[in-house]
């Protein structure tokens, strides 16, 4: 269990991110497979993953000797591609998303006589993910709330029913990508309901309809479900890393985004579950400038200029006064936004915080710089 100060000082990090893996999935996946039957292992597993739960079946079945074969979307992160390949399993790449992969899955099964490996509605797979409920009972024996990101639920119920099993009165709150809230709609409504696809940087929760026995259990044992953007889980993820030090996926850093943005009570002592680390490194660097500039860390700022001799030294001179640093500047003389005479000046500027963007903004219009949109 980690903790830091910058993300709060009733925050506890449950680190799945650090597993063999890099997330929570080989509990589930490891459970599954170890359950089989002889007859079912002689068959081969199948399983359908966006990259951790195939990981996981990879792992669990070449340590059992068992072949595995793995259907992930094609769009998944390379990363994950070739580290499930690394664990000894079959890789077939999907067009479309997870749920693409789920159906090309199950139609290998029935052809081919695999033994399907649900990635979250399978009971001994959720069974699996509730040891890390019964962690954190241990580790933070006080603990009022858990926090768990939801993808088709597996996760989450099985920490719910560990967690309110053995103390009913904590809290379990799931959180999901805003553009992607399956089991948040699902919750509201009172029934299964697959949601239209969005674009989301958590590809580990992006699914559209949540499994029939997961929802039974997230509507029994789970006290609430919010959502976060993506603006601020990138934020979270530079959190992380600035914090505890600690590598998160998008999916992983939900948990902590809800807590720091205000979508759960912060004021109880929380466990955010960290549920996995394997980000793509090349999207990396793109997330941790969107991240930064969710807080404030970096901002881009247009104004329109004479062009005459030394303006342009002028503004920056402003600029320098603030205490902000320039990371890059753009100088346009031809644009559909300028007159004849004029020019735009676009500034990527490092800054301290949303209160020191607002203080540059108000010193330059003060000034009599008119900042364009």
């Amino acid at each position: 269990m980690v903790t830091s100060t910058r993300l709060g000082k009733n925050l506890f990090i449950k680190s799945e991110n650090l597993q063999k893996t890099g997330s929570f999935k080989i509990r589930g996946a490891y459970n599954k497979i170890r359950n089989l039957s002889p007859e079912e292992a002689s068959h081969g597993v199948i399983a359908c993953s966006a990259g951790n739960h195939a990981q996981g079946v990879a792992l669990s079945a070449t340590k059992l000797g068992i072949r595995s074969v793995i259907c992930m979307p094609e769009g998944a992160p390379i990363l994950k591609v070739e580290a499930t390949r690394g664990y000894g399993a079959d890789v077939v790449l999907v067009p479309g998303i997870y749920d693409d992969a789920a159906r090309e899955a199950q139609r290998l099964a029935r052809e081919e006589g695999y033994t399907f490996a649900h990635p979250f509605n399978d009971p001994y797979v959720i069974a699996g993910q509730g040891t890390i409920g019964l962690e954190i009972l241990e580790q933070v024996p006080d603990v009022e709330q858990v926090i768990v990101p939801i993808g088709g639920g597996g996760l989450v119920s099985g920490v719910a029913v560990a967690v309110k099993s053995m103390r009913p009165n904590v809290k379990v709150i799931g959180v999901q990508a805003a553009t992607v809230p399956s089991m948040f709609v699902s919750h509201r409504v009172g029934e299964i309901t697959t949601v239209k696809d969005g674009a989301t940087i958590a590809d580990g929760i992006h699914v559209l309809t949540p499994g029939d026995l997961t929802f039974r259990i997230v509507q029994e044992y789970v006290d609430d479900i919010v959502t976060v953007s993506e603006d601020e889980i990138a934020a979270a993820i530079v959190a992380l890393l600035e914090g505890p030090k600690t590598v998160a996926e998008g999916a992983g850093a939900t948990s902590v985004a809800a807590f720091l943005f205000g979508k759960v009570d912060t004021s109880l002592k929380t466990v955010s579950v960290v549920s996995g680390g394997n980000v793509d490194i090349t999207t990396l660097s793109r997330i941790i400038t969107k991240g930064l500039q969710k807080t404030g860390r970096i901002v881009q700022i247009s104004t329109k200029l004479t062009d005459k001799a030394g303006n342009l030294a002028q503004l920056l001179s402003c600029v320098a006064e603030t205490g902000a640093n320039v990371l890059d500047i753009a100088h346009e003389r031809e644009d559909a936004k300028t007159e004849v005479n004029s020019c735009v000046v676009t500034m990527t500027l490092e800054t301290r915080d949303a209160e020191h963007v607002r203080k540059i903004r108000d010193e330059l219009m003060r000034r009599g710089y008119r900042l364009l949109d």
